[in-house]
């Protein structure tokens, strides 16, 4: 493959060679189509590195760039059916942009069906925008441009051409694994829950009732059990085999609606769990399914079992529903599965005591201690209720609950609860504590370390252990935290105002320009070396690195005090003005948005479109470069090098 961008570069241009050689083309596309009359199939064909992905043709609002097709002159024709997608895309969240992303990996042929309005010879043409990347890198978007010589002798013209992928992020999140053991703890949690633990022994109780025939009793606890499954995992498979539609992982995941509904669920639990009510489902429904099951026999056992799972929902009801947001954002059988594990999880103490019935002796008796995770499960519900409201916030920018914010809320709610822990706070329901027991100790050490890691982010560490669960850093805060500002006493002033300044920023709060011919002539103007940083708005491993290695104090200083700082966006879909228009020395093709101009200049000076792309020009013309690193070491002494 390498030898073949070689060839190709030595027919086209002896120079490209230096120029191609360090470029990387993961996804390859061709054109043909098939003309039946006036009627013609348009495919449009990508071949895709392994480990390599293109995003879908559809993407959510706040996410990368989706694939899509752009006709130059589409009046010679009409459009006959949507585009037809083969294989169908693979569906992932992606932790980066908490959004539900769609890619196709290995190969995609998209087929277009049109109708020509004319039987003479005509010519279609346009190009694709595409977007993809692997596990470890990311590179910008960019056009393969297609040309389709129709109503010609020619049954068909196939045009083919090489492109390069683009970046993002498309990661699958958690895996199976990790999820289907959060999976079982969620349901040996829901145990303990005030609704379900007092049940066990009564349940348990009437399998043995009435009963001269043992291995018919656990038998049937048995099948009350496996219905308990049943239940649980039906409830998952509606998911999972899409009941609720298609797109209902990305509905769950972005829009506003389904995430402000979880909210407030997640809040009316807490404040029940606090004491201030009980959630009471409605009586006929629970009477109906508690009278089929007095009938006895399997299908007694299995009404019991339905009726068990109504009531327990009282108090299961977040469990649930954090485990099938999850599953559904992780796409395929996840759901199934998720339910399945935690179903098990939940039924294995009903059936193991119906089968050792002597067992229920050594119990512990419902009391004070339940009231007590009653409690605990309350802030965890408050905590972590806050995730759907950051949702809505981040999806559609809103910019209201911020790191800082988020954070302060989170640090206040895992304080009280450990004081409630050393008994400092009581509610209504709880029993007198005379004393902090050793387990209750140990739990509040714990609840207060987590307090003074979070209380670190406010002052700027990254949190990495966390980061999934809390909004990302922010340029626009009103909680001071470690940015160039905070960490040095003079901030780089720039040498006039900055370029689209109105509608772009560098991290941390640094003080920098996002034209390239801007930040150069104030760098000559300071007598400062520049730092110049190739990134995009889609680009995860960019954030990755802004939210980690960027937040460094001293790295931060170093950026502030002793550089002119340049961040180029290779993404950027904004319209320059014809006197900025340049034409490429790489493919001669005039460049007129400032992404398209950002990447040809690193393209022609750096020969690699892989960002984020860090480049230090040192006031001699001498150059130093770095590419991805998340290590924190590595980034500051690249930066520090550059200034010796």
């Amino acid at each position: 493959m390498k030898m073949k961008r070689i060839l190709v570069g030595l027919v086209l241009f002896l120079g490209f060679i230096s120029v191609r050689a360090q470029i990387i083309e993961p996804i390859k596309w061709s054109f043909d189509a098939v003309q039946n009359g006036d009627e013609v199939e348009l495919r449009f064909i990508a071949d895709i590195e392994t480990n390599w992905h293109l995003y879908d043709t559809y993407l959510p609002d706040g996410g990368p760039i989706a694939t899509t097709i752009i006709y130059n002159d589409s009046s010679k024709f009409s459009l006959v059916g949507d585009l037809l997608k083969e294989p169908e895309p693979e569906e992932h969240f992606d932790n980066t942009f908490q959004l539900n992303l769609r890619y196709f990996s290995n190969k995609a042929i998209l087929t277009q069906k049109i109708k020509l309005n004319s039987s003479d010879p005509v010519s279609i043409s346009g190009y694709v925008t595409f977007m993809g990347c692997d596990d470890e890198q990311c590179l910008p978007p960019n056009d393969a441009e297609f040309t389709f010589n129709l109503n010609k002798s020619a049954k068909d013209t196939s045009t083919k051409m090489e492109s390069e992928p683009a970046q993002g992020s498309a990661g699958g999140g958690q895996t199976l694994w990790i999820f289907l053991m959060i999976s079982l703890v969620a349901g040996f949690a829901s145990i303990l829950t005030p609704c379900v633990f007092p049940m066990i022994p009564m349940t348990v109780s009437f399998f043995m009732r009435g009963s001269e025939n043992r291995a018919k009793s656990i038998r049937t606890g048995i099948f009350f059990g496996l219905s308990i499954v049943f239940v649980f995992t039906l409830l998952g498979a509606l998911f999972s085999f899409g009941v609720f539609g298609p797109n209902v992982g990305n509905i769950l995941s972005t829009h506003w609606i389904p995430n402000g509904l979880f909210f407030i669920l997640f809040l009316v639990f807490a404040i029940s769990f606090f004491g201030a009510f009980e959630i009471i489902l409605p009586s006929s429904l629970v009477n109906k399914t508690d009278a089929k099951a007095d009938k006895g026999g399997l299908v007694g056992a299995f009404f019991m079992a339905l009726t068990t799972v109504i009531v327990s929902f009282s108090c299961t009801g977040p469990f649930i529903g954090a485990l099938i947001i999850e599953a559904v954002q992780g796409g395929g059988l996840r759901p199934l599965f998720g339910m399945f594990f935690y179903g098990l999880a939940f039924a294995t103490p009903f059936t193991l005591l119906a089968i050792f019935p002597s067992a229920l002796s050594k119990l512990p008796k419902s009391g004070g201690w339940l009231n007590a995770i009653k409690v605990v499960f309350a802030f965890v519900l408050l905590a972590f209720g806050l995730k759907f409201l950051s949702n809505i916030d981040q999806v559609y920018g809103l910019n209201l609950l911020s790191r800082e914010v988020y954070l302060s809320i989170w640090i206040v709610i895992f304080f009280l609860l450990g004081l409630y822990f050393l008994g400092k706070i009581k509610f209504s329901h709880d029993s007198d504590v005379p004393f902090v027991s050793v387990g209750r100790l140990m739990l509040s050490i714990a609840t207060f370390t987590f307090v003074l890691y979070l209380f670190t982010g406010l002052m700027g560490a990254p949190l990495r252990s966390i980061s999934a669960l809390i909004p990302p850093a922010s340029a626009h805060s009103g909680i001071p935290h470690v940015s160039a500002q905070s960490v040095s006493n003079a901030p780089a002033e720039l040498c006039g105002p900055a370029k689209y300044a109105d509608k772009l920023h560098l991290p941390q709060n640094l003080n920098g320009y996002f034209d390239y011919e801007q930040g150069l002539a104030c760098a000559k103007e300071q007598g400062k070396p520049v730092f110049v940083v190739f990134k995009g708005h889609a680009c995860a491993n960019c954030k990755k690195m802004e939210n980690s290695v960027w937040t460094d104090p001293e790295t931060l200083q170093l950026l502030s005090e002793k550089f002119v700082v340049i961040g180029l966006y290779t993404d950027d879909r904004t319209k320059l003005p014809e006197s900025e228009w340049v034409t490429s020395s790489v493919d001669g093709n005039v460049k007129k948005t400032m992404g398209k101009k950002n990447l040809d200049i690193q393209i022609s000076k750096y020969n690699t479109n892989s960002i984020p792309f860090h480049v230090v020009i040192k006031p001699d013309g001498t150059e130093e470069k770095l590419g991805v690193t998340f290590d924190n070491d590595e980034f500051k002494n690249f930066i520090k090098g550059a200034l010796e």
